[in-house]
């Protein structure tokens, strides 16, 4: 009874922690701040960032952890999974090296808006159509390689695997809400880059890309 009580713990903080990321990170949100805060609305993405990690720390701290074992490889079976770990982290590391980090960290922006350059349109973060490299495999490289590295784990428990399902959860949905901000922006540039690339596990491809450059998630 009390793992069961543990895991809708887990699944409500999780719920709550994806819904005011989400909320936040709303065009919506972000015009409203806006109109108030003109052109301060360069700090949002720094502000948001800052939340997002504050409020993800405090998660994991309040999670209840049910001392469960769901799975524990042995050698060598162990290695194969550290190993298929490693690389889906060298494809994290590659995927956010293609995103501009400065302007998804805010930093960019606050340069911007001190050196009098910062447009009120942006709102946080100004982007630009990427769909080479990994891009050409899938439209959300970094929610991918994410869902590969926390998914081959040579050591699983309760706590971790409910976690993890709910992530993946949140990076499809989260993905849906952002794309719809990008059709908004990209417009048809967009729907037909969707038409062509998988949006998270690589299905379809486009290895021939095109010159128009997206940065993002």
């Amino acid at each position: 009874m009390k793992t069961a009580a543990d895991i809708l713990l887990i699944l409500l903080l999780s719920g709550i922690f994806g819904f005011i990321h989400s909320f936040l990170a709303s065009n919506k949100i972000k015009r409203n701040i806006a109109e108030k805060a003109g052109n301060k609305i360069a700090f949002y993405r720094l502000f948001y960032n800052f939340v997002s990690v504050i409020s993800f720390v405090a998660l994991l701290e309040v999670c209840p952890k049910p001392d469960i074992i769901i799975y524990e490889l042995k050698p060598p079976y162990d290695l194969v999974m550290f190993g298929l770990q490693a690389l889906s982290l060298f494809g994290l590391i590659a995927a956010a090296a293609a995103m501009d980090l400065k302007e998804f960290t805010g930093i960019a922006q606050v340069k911007r808006y001190f050196e009098g350059t910062y447009k009120i349109e942006d709102l946080d973060a100004g982007q630009t159509l990427d769909t080479r490299g990994l891009h050409s495999i899938s439209r959300h490289p970094v929610y991918l390689f994410s869902i590969l590295f926390l998914g081959f784990r040579p050591y699983m428990d309760l706590f971790y695997l409910v976690l993890f399902i709910t992530a993946s959860a949140y990076f499809f949905i989260g993905a849906y809400y952002e794309e719809k901000k990008l059709i908004e922006k990209f417009g048809v540039e967009y729907i037909q880059y969707r038409k062509k690339v998988s949006k998270i596990i690589p299905v379809k491809f486009n290895f021939k890309g095109d010159k128009n450059e997206f940065a993002s998630s």
